[in-house]
């Protein structure tokens, strides 16, 4: 990596020559299914990973609302691979933010690429944490914790060196802590065959009486850990971001068919306004001077992936709908939004909209 290829800012030249090559392979990424290896390379030759990680320990610390359109700009270009960025940036946050004494080892391959981490937390903030007993239990031990149970969606958990994930102890208290995976216990299980996004490798943990030294412990041991907000500086906003920026890449679609079929120029431009709402609004959250809610900008940011998709795949008409093509997979994709972190609120929204029941 030169100079003159790390990306240092969302305006650097070099971000869009890395989404040209990322959006070049995301048809073939989607169809073969196989862990992006040659993608999260090219992230780490443009710097990416340096975006997400304080100055001290080698990264760039970009501002949130800078983070943000970089999001933009990678999602519009692979979903998938911004989505296991995703994962990875919210490991680093936390590990970043939190109590470990490793973080000199642990965050400058994280900056560099040399390493990748995940999380695996969405058991501390869903119905299960309700479950007589918790998916992941956690043992307080003489060195630290004994970790038994499992985490049920972790994002490349067989790639992964460090898995951030949380375990309640006995007594309903929870801890947040950096699993390395070499641990004896720890195995992830084949990963599941998704509607979209399949390549992102996402699937269960096991972790079988995995002893953790002290020294890993992140947050805790406090009840409802993730209260605490440790690493989630763009947590509130980076679905949505994803997003639009999905939506953005099918409405660019639409506008350019609209060159040749007058028929589609009314709906790409109503398209188009709806996304840059949405993108001032998100930008305006992010520093922090907009009315617009995150849950509200979440229920747009859900429908506008939907409608520009399905504008998408409508107007490539019969070849958008055979494999293959970016049209159905975008399609595929704006589903996920339904059920990736999806407040209730959000969802019960959405089934109403499809219910006709807000007409």
């Amino acid at each position: 990596m030169t100079a003159s290829t790390k990306i240092t800012s969302p305006d650097h030249p070099a971000l869009a020559e890395l989404c040209q090559a990322l959006a070049e392979r995301a048809d073939a990424l989607d169809v073969a299914g196989t862990w992006p290896s040659e993608q999260l390379r090219l992230l780490a030759d443009y710097g990416v990973y340096e975006w997400f990680v304080p100055r001290e320990w080698g990264g760039q610390a970009w501002s949130d609302a800078d983070t943000i359109r970089g999001y933009l700009r990678l999602s519009a270009a692979c979903l998938t691979t911004t989505f296991i960025i995703t994962q990875r940036s919210g490991a680093c946050q936390r590990i970043a933010e939190g109590a470990s004494p490793r973080k000199a080892e642990l965050l400058p391959p994280l900056a560099s690429g040399e390493r990748f981490a995940t999380v695996g937390i969405s058991h501390l903030t869903t119905s299960r944490r309700h479950l007589a007993r918790p998916v992941l239990a956690a043992v307080e031990t003489d060195r630290g914790y004994a970790l038994d149970g499992y985490s049920p969606w972790v994002t490349g958990g067989a790639h992964a060196d460090w898995i951030v994930t949380g375990a309640t102890l006995a007594d309903g208290r929870q801890i947040l802590v950096a699993v390395p995976t070499d641990l004896a216990g720890v195995t992830a299980d084949e990963p599941a065959r998704l509607v979209g996004l399949s390549a992102s490798h996402t699937g269960a943990v096991r972790f079988r009486n995995v002893e953790l030294s002290r020294d890993w412990l992140l947050a805790g041991p406090i009840e409802n850990v993730m209260a605490g907000g440790i690493g989630a500086n763009t947590g509130g906003l980076q679905t949505s971001t994803l997003a639009i920026g999905l939506a953005s890449t099918a409405i660019r679609y639409l506008a350019r068919e609209a060159e040749a079929r007058s028929d589609l120029a009314e709906p790409a431009a109503a398209l188009a306004r709806d996304a840059a709402a949405a993108e001032k609004d998100l930008l305006a959250l992010a520093l922090g001077n907009s009315s617009c809610t995150a849950q509200d900008l979440r229920y747009r940011a859900n429908s506008l992936a939907l409608r520009a998709t399905q504008a998408a795949l409508t107007a490539a008409k019969g070849t958008g709908y055979v494999a293959g093509h970016p049209a159905g997979r975008w399609c595929r994709e704006a589903l996920f939004f339904l059920v990736w972190s999806c407040p209730q609120p959000v969802a019960n929204q959405a089934l109403c909209d499809l219910a006709g029941l807000g007409e």
